[in-house]
């Protein structure tokens, strides 16, 4: 038997979607979500690039105890102390990479082959002082010279490193290209550093690449949940895991780690927090991937669901009973058994703190659903000093009048604006004294239900950078209100 190891990187490359960014306390509860469904290593982030990232993976290196952890960091000493730092040392790994195509080594790099191969070396050597677990990374491997890269593959293994990873880095390469690099280059390699790759969907073949990368000798493939990542995306994890798992007439000798029955709740985490959801026809994870709106399908799958269904929701974690509700008669056992099979992992303070969220929302909800809850808990992770905090929305003749609160002092405006929406916003920036402009501005109802928790996103300028809020709670308008004090406190923050 062949073990796949998955390299599941959506905290790094996934989180390079536009919009994906997450906090340090919601990076924690996706890495612990991931080590429960079995990730064999988590790229947790990219530690040279934001004091926030540093953060976060050193807090999750210390949180994850099954799943390797890991950094990245360019060919460069600065970028490997700050992701050795970053890490346990020698529990878990660095991920170092420079780029060997033609085109990056000219336009880029502004390097020679015989330059980068150097720079290679050093990286590997430097990081292998750090960590016993080092990956080295061809980037643009897709449009890299074969010659090539057996050279610097050859050099970096002798130079310490464990894994060599050939990126498709832009989604260029076709399937049975893809499988003729891996095969070629594993007849070079196999027995002396795990072959791994890493694939983009530019051209939506993320997971074929991946598939035809398994087929000729790939024992490690890189991912990410829902396929989120940079551009069009990475191959999602979780249809090439059940690729391998539907399909033992084919992968019968393939097996990977991973915990079918966390698939689901993985997703729906991770499109909860970066509210990011996958497209309704989306394989596997998607609200249609078990619908039947055929009479004919309906029918088949009434008698037999092989018929139909070649897997079945509840194998990958989709219970009929999913949507249990919950209500202002719930109890503290039920809520914490709830929250847990929704894939968070809280300290008994944090489901205290939650608990009295969801029967306040209780109380003005007669069905409390699971994306209610999500919504209640991810809302709580804001992880930023809130120098101003919603009060109340109110109308009176004269319209809005907005009230918010700064060092335990109620402040309250009411501006005249384009609209209520509009009137709230510049009232807020009439207290705050700070004008933001409004980029975007979205509403969508959490669950079902005429009182639907409300879920509002801004994004909003403030002197040319731009900050992203949220604000939940039943009321369109409080909610709006919340989303952007969230914005003006994380620009605060910032100054």
């Amino acid at each position: 038997m062949k073990n796949i190891k998955i390299f599941d990187t959506t905290l790094r490359d996934g989180e390079q979607s536009p919009g994906a960014s997450m906090n340090i306390d919601e990076k924690i509860q996706i890495a612990l979500q991931l080590e429960k469904l079995g990730v064999d290593i988590i790229e947790a982030g990219f530690g040279a690039s934001s004091s926030g990232d540093f953060e976060a993976i050193q807090k999750i290196s210390e949180a994850v105890s099954k799943s390797t952890i890991c950094s990245l960091a360019r060919a460069i000493d600065s970028d490997i102390k700050k992701a050795g730092d970053s890490i346990l040392h020698n529990k878990n790994r660095i991920h170092t990479f420079i780029a060997t195509s033609k085109i990056h080594m000219e336009h880029k790099l502004n390097m020679s082959e015989d330059e980068v191969i150097k720079r290679a070396i050093n990286a590997v050597e430097y990081a292998s002082t750090f960590s016993n677990d080092v990956e080295f990374s061809c980037e643009d491997a897709g449009r890299s010279d074969i010659g090539f890269l057996i050279e610097i593959s050859d050099a970096v293994i002798n130079a310490g490193a464990k894994t060599i990873n050939f990126p498709d880095t832009v989604g260029f390469m076709l399937p049975q290209e893809i499988g003729q690099l891996i095969k070629t280059l594993d007849s070079f390699i196999s027995d002396r550093a795990i072959i791994s790759s890493h694939n983009h969907n530019d051209l939506g073949l993320g997971v074929s690449n991946a598939i035809e990368a398994i087929k000729n000798g790939a024992t490690q493939i890189e991912c990410t949940i829902n396929g989120i990542g940079e551009r069009a995306g990475n191959s999602a994890l979780e249809e090439i895991v059940m690729i391998l798992e539907t399909r033992k007439d084919i992968f019968k000798e393939y097996s990977t780690n991973i915990n079918i029955k966390e698939i689901f709740p993985t997703s729906q985490l991770v499109s909860s927090i970066t509210g990011m959801k996958p497209q309704a026809n989306k394989a596997i994870v998607g609200d249609n991937a078990f619908s039947h709106e055929s009479g004919i399908h309906q029918d088949g799958i009434l008698k037999n669901k092989s018929t139909y269904e070649i897997i079945s929701p509840e194998s990958i974690g989709k219970f009929k009973n999913e949507n249990i509700v919950l209500g202002k008669l719930s109890g503290r056992a039920a809520f914490k058994n709830k929250i847990t099979e929704l894939g968070f992992s809280l300290s008994d303070e944090e489901i205290n703190i939650n608990f009295l969220k969801f029967k306040e929302l209780a109380d003005k909800k007669k069905n409390v659903f699971d994306n209610d809850i999500r919504a209640l808990i991810i809302g709580e992770m804001k992880n930023i000093d809130s120098i101003f905090s919603f009060s109340s929305v109110d109308f009176d003749n004269c319209g809005v009048i907005v009230s918010i609160i700064k060092d335990n002092e109620t402040l309250i405006a009411s501006i005249v604006g384009n609209g209520t929406i509009d009137s709230i916003f510049k009232s807020i920036d009439f207290i705050s004294k700070i004008k933001g402009e409004l980029i975007d501005y979205q509403v969508k109802s959490i669950s079902e239900g005429k009182d639907s928790l409300a879920k509002a996103m801004v994004k909003v300028s403030f002197d040319g950078n731009i900050y992203t809020g949220s604000g939940l709670k039943v009321d369109t308008l409080d909610a709006s209100a919340i989303a952007y004090i969230s914005a003006l406190n994380k620009y605060l923050n910032d100054k």
